[in-house]
């Protein structure tokens, strides 16, 4: 999968990208993240790409004219299909796990940075085929959020992560929170591990998972339980299932 990043200060992008997962998928060729520098567009002779706002105003504005020559150039150096242009604002549609996998069927992302006050409408017009947004909150530039993005999506491509089973299991995968974890020692400072994850018994560990999601998401996201059963919302609430039903993971 590949994605072009178009942004005043692509360098915080590119930090993300040199450890942990996103290094090895970049190393074996599972993604590809191309940054470009926005001020390499610009046609003033200082490179500025942004402007005082017509009608007064705080802030500085992100001009169209180094925008469109930039999105054109890569799309016509890097051409890949299927392709979606996003701009990365807090008015965008708010990103979630559905979102990534959708966005994670697309051959290449390109992902336009805000930065300043904003960015001229002629490019949310006329350019981007939506807008995304990673929170109700404002950042000083969509270099971290398309972070957020490219790390969100990559996961879900195949061979990213090394145990896809993992991917499986994450929290909002099967709409609910993921499972509380545990690791060696069995019992630290009188803390012990449930008996039931060392039992060897993988019949008894699948259903203590599957209910101890279920409690894990009725007491931290219980809005994620909006379309469970009654039974689910008993069992995330502690309560035993009615009519004694065990809850099962598929």
């Amino acid at each position: 999968m590949q994605f072009d990043v178009i942004a005043v200060f692509p360098g915080i992008v590119g930090a993300t990208l040199e450890d942990g997962v996103l290094q090895k998928a970049r190393e074996k060729g599972h993604i590809r993240v191309r940054l470009h520098n926005l001020r390499d567009y610009a046609e003033d002779p200082h490179r500025r790409v942004d402007d005082y706002p017509y009608g007064g105003g705080a802030g500085m504005v992100l001009k169209p004219e180094p925008i469109f020559a930039a999105l054109e150039d890569v799309l016509a150096r890097f051409p890949a299909e299927p392709s979606r242009t996003i701009l990365l604002s807090p008015q965008g549609r708010r990103l979630d796990h559905g979102e990534a996998l959708r966005l994670c069927r697309f051959e290449r992302l390109v992902l336009l940075c805000g930065r300043y006050e904003g960015i001229d409408e002629r490019v949310r017009e006329h350019l981007v085929d939506e807008e995304l947004s990673i929170g109700d909150y404002v950042l000083s530039g969509g270099e971290i959020a398309a972070a957020v993005v490219i790390d969100a999506v990559s996961r879900l491509h195949p061979g990213v992560v090394g145990n896809p089973v993992s991917v499986l299991r994450d929290s909002f995968a099967e709409g609910m929170l993921a499972v509380p974890q545990y690791t060696r020692p069995a019992e630290f400072r009188g803390m012990k591990v449930p008996e039931v994850l060392i039992s060897g018994d993988h019949g008894r560990v699948e259903r203590w998972r599957s209910e101890a999601a279920l409690r894990n998401t009725g007491r931290r996201r219980p809005d994620l339980l909006d379309e469970q059963t009654t039974d689910d919302r008993a069992a995330a609430a502690g309560d035993e299932p009615a009519g004694g039903r065990t809850v099962t993971q598929e």
